[in-house]
């Protein structure tokens, strides 16, 4: 039996699930946890997956590996390999008046026809923009930028030559810098954001491409960016979406059309099979439910009982879920609210329904907004922390208008990094066929009116 492994270095943790590669059964896996914050030494990744590692029992008998990770962080390198300064996670929104600089040099219009992507703060090019303005000497010093999955596979491999950096589509593609329908970089973007500098950038390879080998012979896989990672391990085909309700709301869909959305609303990424990976991301998942049961004074398991104790619409009021502000749309400054209030329906059930509805239509507004650019969407699927509450299965496909497939609790990113690896290391023309586990379908009766009602909330809300 040949055992690969799949690498997940999240935001908050580096996951090893080392499995059987014809089936993708787990053998053993393990999880070492990252430090908080929104900038880290990259030291502090490779150290946990060490220890993920020892605790996984090694990978000594491990034939092919995959690194799966948080995208657009920058990591930049001097020309003896060296890291420049503390690594920018995604979430670090210091560069937001990078992002909006970038875009008013080059236009909306233009960014989205080229890359597919408007930059945000997130996007690694915003924060090579606020590298070149805040810290010109860290600029100077930068002979190449990778991610965190870039890094993680150099240093897997063993070299510390900067020529050797490798990286896949889908996480090229979160960059500003990288063409996902192309299938190339844009060189003279990244030397805008860099205010003319032009560091080196890893070599994109192919989705089963072997990007080299461990000191024991392991052949390393190309990686993937989380949400690709995520879509490979839950074998999601053309046309079906993922909905990932965690701290954040993500809308992923596999299609084979690259959408440009001038908006930036729509991200135009590359997906880990050499399809495109339409997503949408909010600021706004299952924190929602949490600060609605919060209010209520009740446990998750009793908001999902008075959601699905109160009617369909709960009988009017209707809640828009902008708890953190928006980013889809686009409204930082924007407040959640709650809409058509009365003496009559204000009770903890409305309530709780309302949350749940008003944060299931935040997902609709995203899939439609993947449907305006030509991506089908025929199946969805439902994960995240947010997909264990009941009502929101039970809700989702009224909302939604079609069935929801929720599966089993899964690290769902580490399984599409060892798929991705027994794939690499068979060569075959597709990734193997592995069972993805037990699957629960949940139906319902469309709720047309309740989107509706939504649709007619959003422009009241706070900040439009």
């Amino acid at each position: 039996m040949a055992l690969v492994a799949g690498i997940d270095s999240s935001t908050q943790s580096c996951k090893v699930a080392i499995c059987d590669a014809d089936t993708g059964s787990i053998v053993r896996s393990a999880t070492a946890p990252h430090p908080d914050g929104t900038e880290i030494d990259p030291q502090r990744w490779w150290s946990a997956l060490q220890t993920a590692i020892k605790a996984a029992g090694g990978l000594d008998d491990v034939a092919a590996m995959s690194v799966g990770a948080q995208q657009h962080g920058m990591v930049c390198l001097d020309r003896a390999g060296a890291v420049v300064r503390d690594a920018l996670l995604w979430n670090d929104t210091r560069s937001s008046v990078a992002a909006d600089a970038l875009v008013s040099e080059l236009g909306a219009d233009e960014w989205a026809k080229r890359v597919g992507v408007v930059p945000v703060a997130a996007i690694t090019a915003a924060k090579l923009r606020w590298l070149a303005d805040h810290e010109p000497a860290h600029a100077d010093a930068t002979a190449a930028v990778c991610l965190p999955h870039d890094w993680l596979t150099w240093r897997l491999g063993g070299s510390d030559d900067i020529a050797d950096l490798r990286t896949d589509r889908s996480d090229a593609s979160g960059t500003g810098y990288f063409s996902s329908e192309s299938g190339s970089y844009h060189l003279d973007l990244l030397e805008m954001a860099m205010r003319g500098r032009r560091p080196q950038v890893p070599t994109v390879l192919e989705p089963s491409q072997e990007a080299g080998r461990t000191s024991t012979g392991a052949v390393l896989g190309p990686g993937a960016g989380d949400n690709a990672g995520a879509a490979l391990g839950l074998g999601a085909e053309p046309g079906d979406c993922i909905i990932s309700l965690g701290t954040s709301g993500v809308v992923s869909a596999v299609g084979d059309v690259a959408p440009h959305d001038p908006e930036g609303i729509v991200a135009g990424f590359a997906d880990a099979t050499g399809r495109q990976l339409s997503l949408v991301c909010t600021l706004n998942g299952a924190p929602v439910l949490a600060a609605a049961a919060s209010m209520l004074g009740v446990d998750f398991d009793e908001l999902d009982r008075l959601a699905l104790s109160a009617p369909a619409g709960a009988d009017g009021l209707t809640l828009v879920p902008y708890f953190a502000g928006e980013r889809s749309p686009n409204l930082p400054q924007a407040a959640g609210a709650l809409h058509g209030m009365t003496g009559r329906n204000l009770s903890a059930a409305n309530v709780a329904r309302a949350t749940v509805e008003g944060l299931l239509s935040a997902m609709a507004y995203c899939i439609d907004r993947i449907n305006a650019h030509g991506v089908n969407v025929n199946r969805i699927i439902l994960v995240g922390g947010g997909a264990r509450s009941e009502a929101v299965r039970r809700i989702a496909p009224a909302l939604l208008g079609k069935p929801v497939h929720v599966p089993a609790s899964a690290e769902y990113v580490a399984l599409g990094a060892a798929r991705q690896a027994a794939w690499t290391l068979s060569q075959a023309d597709s990734p193997p066929a592995w069972s993805f586990g037990d699957t629960v379908t949940y139906t319902a009766d469309p709720t047309p009116h309740v989107l509706e009602r939504y649709q007619a909330a959003q422009p009241l809300t706070l900040g439009q």
